[in-house]
């Protein structure tokens, strides 16, 4: 351009420019806004531009970053009819217009960029920057914590210090994303070729893609063909497997420059590994899952992402296509890079799925405790009844213990010994324990609205919720009938044969006061136990997923020892008893030390801290009861304990419940959104059915049986 003769050239002396320059330089880029502030930084900018050293170009790239990052819009500064644009567009325009008219800046511009692109790598970025660093979990989180605790010594040569120091907060991806590739495309074409013997950027970053791109083969099918892996992926043998060829393939890229025939074959690759990935996933249910096993399935699936990012640039035609791709990947590059950064992320990210299948064992034990028919519910009240005879047992053992003055490690070995041995005692006769129901049967209702399509999940919910309801009140009506008469039958009992009260006067008025619903704090620890019970049940599926992914029963099946005592057959029989009870076992026996051990814990720390469980509530207001006599249980306190005692219920079922379905629905991420229709589709049903909610269906009319034919008939 001609036009450019007319601004003086710049010059380098230590005050800076004249104001005789700068005011030339604006009346000829920007005449209609000549002291428009982004045109005066820019010529400052352009003007200073460093002719050596790697950290100063690297400083000037951030300047650079920082003005094209400023609010400040610049349109329409030639001519009015200019289209609005975005600030950074508008001013990425500028820029383009001024280094067409302006060959000196433009020179020192290519000498900068082509100086930045040989003194930095870009491998790095590529092939690591957002990816998980370790092969396992618990190492990548303590390679994290140090990274955020320890300062990070400089790495000037390395591009991807170069993008944070560019782009320090996390929503800079979605502003890169954003850029017009086109004017981007201009501006590389300016100043991204240089004349020899400089070096050249675009090949220069294209050598990092190429390097990248084998880098990340080389680990992917290092992690796609480790044993653990490969034995979740049955159909697919070490030699068919993709993760092999795909280093194979990446070599066919680099030999022949990306060109399309290659890509396409490592598109193919990069599918038949997201193929075994998915079937590693399936196959988690049936051999158990782990948080590292999760971390590397979660590695693998975001390294074949980052390839097919990586083919996408080599393969796309040059310009603004080009650009286009390139703008995806940094955006990319970015965001995971601000979310690789965080412990928290990586915990939340990669437990999610070990807690799904977590929820999922618990929501298959839920399926039990669920009625449909009207003989499944009066079965449920039946052992729901036997629960409530053992419930009044473990509250009788709980106060003999409790009297005797112990230290406090061996009361807690005592009273969680007493709820464990009573818990699993439920489980071994068949019993039923209302406040187990809660955690298991959350988890099942998760597993309705979080599969199909959402009307059929919506149908599965309204159908659901009052399976759920009154399966619920038959366990409650059979734990709560039963354990009252039998804890005053084993009072009296006790009374007969000692010639004393079971509880002192003492006792029993204190007993009685610990379950007032507003004098005492028995809500507040009714839900701390619902969070108790929640947390029992997690345990149980943790133990039965261990169980099941270190293969316990095969093991235990095969064990010289155990073959060689109880046979082959009752080694097997062991093997599926272990399997079939493992989840009983972790949730009873946590279930129970836990509830022993917040009395314990709240003296260790100086807070009240107790526990309040319906049915044990109720059995100890029943002793309490029979050591006032008829009279003590008609006091007004009495009377406000059983109201307690029925808030107590609400409570241990509602935070309990509520805790395992947020886990649950949250572990198959379930919409929010789907909240709504979903409490409007069951609030439909209980106004249309109420009757559903609370009491089973009656059953069918029997059909009139066939009318016999006679012998000889046709």
């Amino acid at each position: 351009m001609t036009a450019s003769l007319s601004v003086p050239p710049p010059s380098r002396s230590q005050h800076g420019p004249s104001e005789r320059e700068v005011d030339a330089f604006c009346m000829q880029y920007a005449p209609r806004a000549p002291g428009h502030p982004a045109v005066r930084d820019l010529y400052r900018l352009l003007r200073d531009v460093p002719e050596d050293g790697l950290e100063a170009r690297l400083a000037w790239v951030e300047r650079w970053m920082a003005w094209l990052r400023e609010r400040l819009p610049a349109h329409a500064l030639v001519d009015e009819a200019e289209p609005e644009q975005p600030p950074a567009d508008a001013r990425l325009a500028l820029m383009v217009r001024v280094l067409e008219g302006e060959s000196a800046m433009r020179v020192s511009l290519t000498a900068l960029v082509s100086g930045v692109c040989d003194g930095s790598r870009g491998l790095k970025l590529f092939a690591q920057v957002g990816l998980p660093a370790g092969q396992g979990f618990f190492a990548e989180a303590s390679d994290r914590l140090a990274r955020a605790v320890l300062p990070a010594p400089p790495e000037p040569g390395k591009l991807s210090e170069l993008l944070l120091r560019l782009f320090p907060v996390p929503e800079d991806a979605r502003w890169l994303l954003h850029l017009s590739p086109a004017l981007l495309a201009k501006l590389s074409s300016l100043v991204g070729e240089p004349r020899p013997p400089m070096p050249q950027p675009g090949a220069r970053v294209r050598a990092d893609l190429m390097d990248a791109l084998l880098l990340l083969a080389l680990q992917t099918a290092a992690l796609g063909t480790t044993e653990d892996v490969r034995d979740r992926a049955p159909e697919t043998s070490l030699r068919a497997s993709p993760f092999l060829r795909l280093r194979l393939v990446c070599d066919a890229v680099l030999a022949r420059d990306a060109a399309q025939d290659t890509l396409r074959d490592l598109s193919t690759c990069v599918d038949d590994c997201r193929r075994v990935v998915g079937s590693v996933s399936r196959h988690l249910e049936e051999a158990g899952v782990s948080v590292d096993l999760v971390y590397r399935l979660e590695r693998i699936r975001r390294s074949l992402e980052r390839m097919e990012a990586i083919a996408r640039v080599l393969g796309a035609p040059r310009g603004e296509p080009r650009w286009r791709e390139a703008l995806g990947l940094l955006s990319d590059l970015l965001r995971r890079a601000h979310a690789d950064r965080s412990v928290v992320e990586l915990a939340r990210r990669n437990v999610r799925m070990l807690a799904r299948k977590i929820i999922e064992r618990a929501g298959h034990s839920g399926e039990h405790y669920i009625t449909t028919t009207r003989p499944e519910f009066h079965a449920m009240v039946h052992s729901a009844a036997g629960g409530g005879v053992v419930t009044a047992l473990a509250v009788a053992g709980k106060f003999l213990i409790t009297a005797v003055p112990l230290a406090p490690l061996f009361a807690l070995l005592g009273v969680g010994l007493n709820y464990a041995v009573a818990f699993m005692l439920i489980q071994a006769l068949g019993f039923t324990l209302a406040t187990k129901q809660p955690s298991v049967t959350a988890a099942t209702l998760a597993g309705a609205i979080g599969e199909g399509a959402r009307g059929d999940r919506l149908s599965s919910l309204v159908d659901i919720i009052p399976r759920i309801t009154r399966s619920q009140l038959a366990a409650f009506a059979g734990n709560l009938g039963c354990v009252l008469p039998a804890a005053v039958v084993l009072a009296l009992l006790w009374q007969v044969a000692t010639g004393h009260p079971f509880l002192s006067p003492a006792k029993a008025q204190a007993t009685v006061a610990s379950m007032h619903p507003w004098k005492s704090g028995a809500l507040l620890y009714a839900a701390l136990t619902g969070v108790l019970l929640w947390l029992s049940s997690v345990a149980g599926g943790w133990l039965e997923n261990f169980v099941v992914y270190r293969r316990l029963p095969e093991a235990l099946a095969h064990h010289r020892v155990a073959r060689r005592l109880f046979g082959d057959k009752g080694a097997r029989r062991l093997a599926e008893g272990l399997a079939h009870t493992a989840s009983g076992i972790g949730t009873n026996v946590t279930l129970g030390f836990l509830l022993a051990l917040m009395t314990i814990l709240g003296r260790f720390v100086g807070l009240p801290l107790d526990i309040r469980h319906v049915t044990f509530a109720l059995g100890g207001l029943a002793m309490a009861g029979a050591a006032l006599g008829p009279h003590g249980v008609l006091q007004p306190d009495f009377l406000w304990a059983l109201v307690g005692v029925g808030l107590i219920g609400v409570m241990n079922f509602t935070v309990s419940f509520s805790l395992a379905l947020g886990v649950a629905v949250r572990a198959r991420d379930v919409p929010t959104a789907e909240a709504l229709p979903f409490l409007r589709a069951v609030v439909a049903r209980f106004l249309s059915a109420p009757r559903s909610f609370f009491l089973p269906p009656g059953e069918p009319p029997a059909l009139p049986a066939a009318p016999a034919l006679e012998h000889g008939g046709p």
